[in-house]
């Protein structure tokens, strides 16, 4: 069984899952492998998504290591069937590999989450919005470099725009929507796209006033991408070297108490509407 070069984020989750399941029953590689009668090596493989696995040994594996919640045991299965690559495979030689492996994770999601203090999330900036930012980025992109990130960047936003699109909310610091990225005249136009990606029933978008004073996870920006199941949650953090993903049961379970504790902080969505469009005409 050949493994592949780049494994997909959903096979690489896969097989940090089974790892899971397995450490949870108290089994090593070796005994777990006895019982499913292969290899201790082929089973690591699986693990660590040098290979693949098939619907029917994701099931035994997990009859096997006691799992006995079938919304998880589906979940895990439906992990492998897709089988169609994703647009983000075209930026496969251009990009790091966590930016796609981003786009693929957000692509399943079932709800989405951004709460952002410094910066407006990823998937309401305009075009010239976030190129002005890859302009400021340490260590310096070239042009053409800007140019592909922002084109990732737009092709990312259409999961937003699709015919079934999923729950997406975010909290922005008042902070965010004050800088000037590009000067007045581009942050106006972020603004007001803003308050028109906020018109869509499925987007919820709420500020962290100035006057709010000091609140939970203050100065943090945190992506929280929901699956299936909450075991298959995802929390990405910004870190000055890309984007880091939290699988951690314990630490998500942090994660999504420390967002819902961060909307205590923030303006009811009509209220947030209205000081954007007042910072807007201010400009």
């Amino acid at each position: 069984m050949a493994g592949r070069a780049a494994p997909t984020a959903r096979r690489t989750r896969l097989g940090v899952e089974l790892r899971k399941l397995r450490e949870r029953a108290g089994m090593t590689t070796t005994q777990a492998a006895a019982l499913l009668g292969t290899s201790s090596g082929q089973l690591s493989n699986i693990e660590v998504a040098r290979f693949g696995v098939s619907a029917d040994r994701v099931r035994v594996m997990a009859r096997t290591y006691s799992c006995t919640e079938p919304a998880v045991v589906e979940a895990l299965v439906a992990m492998i069937g897709e089988r169609k690559r994703g647009w983000w495979e075209e930026y496969r030689d251009i990009l790091p590999p966590k930016l796609l492996d981003l786009a693929e994770i957000e692509h399943h999601g079932t709800s989405l989450y951004a709460a952002h203090s410094m910066h407006i999330p990823g998937l309401l900036q305009t075009v010239d919005h976030a190129r002005e930012i890859y302009r400021q980025a340490v260590p310096e992109l070239s042009p053409p470099e800007i140019e592909h990130r922002v084109s990732f960047r737009v092709k990312r936003q259409a999961v937003l725009y699709r015919d079934h699109p999923v729950p997406y909310r975010a909290v922005i610091h008042e902070a965010a929507l004050r800088m000037k990225f590009g000067g007045p005249d581009v942050t106006r136009a972020q603004l007001q796209h803003l308050i028109k990606v906020g018109e869509h029933e499925h987007v919820t978008i709420r500020v962290i006033p100035f006057d709010a004073g000091s609140y939970p996870g203050s100065g943090q920006s945190v992506y929280y991408v929901s699956g299936p199941v909450p075991t298959l949650d995802t929390a990405q953090l910004d870190q000055s070297h890309g984007p880091v993903f939290i699988d951690s049961e314990a630490q998500l379970a942090q994660y999504r108490l420390l967002l819902k504790r961060l909307e205590t902080a923030t303006l009811p969505p009509a209220e947030s509407q209205s000081l954007i469009h007042d910072i807007a005409h201010d400009l």
